[in-house]
Parts: structure tokens; C-alpha cells; sequence
């Protein structure tokens, strides 16, 4: 991904997430089981705060190395559509082996953010 597809990435994530928070919130909280409610609430949670992330590594990118920077962003990425997207769909399924993806998505968000540092320590300043 380079800068512009990390914002638009991360713009339409926002969108989602949101769009999450709120059919949780108000069509499958009636539904759903406290525990399946709260898996709902992580899965949107990580969804908001990594597309975010998305903003800032392609701020960052636009300042530092670029293309090192966008790797780190599309870690983040990985790691939304299969932490979260692994919750949503276990809560949504019930299907329990869909929790085993969720750590794959977590390790990515950790590998993002640690390539994001370490870019950010090694890199000049364009």
C-alpha cells in the first residue's frame, strides 16, 4: 500500500467499524448473549483504534521512509480483517475454530507497530 491507499483504507475502516459499533449496538444486541455482545465490542474496538493507526503510518510515511512505513500499515491492515474480522464472524457464527485466526490478526497488529518504530528510529526525514 503506499500513503493515499492507507487513508482510504483506513477512511473506509473508520466507516465500517462505526457501521459495527452501531448494528451491534442496536440490531444483534437484542440477540445476541452477553458474552457474544462483548467478542462484538472487541472486534470494534481493534477495528477503530488500528484504522486510526491507518492515519498515522500514512502521516508518518508522508515524513519518513515510505515504503518501510507502508508495510507497517498494511500489517495493520492484515490484522483488522483477521482479528476483527474473525470476531465479528465468530459472534455472528458461533463457529468456534473461527477464534483461532483471531491471534494471527493480533501478532500483525504487534509486527505494524513494531515496524512502525523501528521505520521511524532508522529513518531520515525526507
Amino acid at each position: 500500500m503506499n500513503e493515499r491507499q492507507l487513508v482510504i483504507f483506513g477512511a473506509l475502516n473508520l466507516f465500517l467499524a462505526v457501521a459495527a459499533g452501531a448494528f451491534g449496538a442496536h440490531a444483534l444486541a437484542p440477540g445476541f448473549t452477553e458474552r457474544e455482545l462483548e467478542v462484538w465490542k472487541t472486534a470494534v474496538q481493534y477495528h477503530q483504534v488500528h484504522a486510526l493507526g491507518l492515519f498515522a503510518i500514512a502521516w508518518l510515511a508522508a515524513q519518513y521512509d515510505a515504503r518501510a512505513l507502508c508495510r507497517a500499515g498494511t500489517m495493520l491492515s492484515v490484522g483488522i480483517v483477521l482479528f476483527s474480522g474473525s470476531l465479528y464472524l465468530l459472534s455472528l457464527t458461533g463457529i468456534r475454530w473461527l477464534g483461532m485466526i483471531t491471534p494471527i490478526g493480533g501478532v500483525a497488529f504487534l509486527a505494524g507497530w513494531l515496524m512502525t518504530a523501528y521505520s521511524v528510529a532508522v529513518a531520515r526525514r525526507s
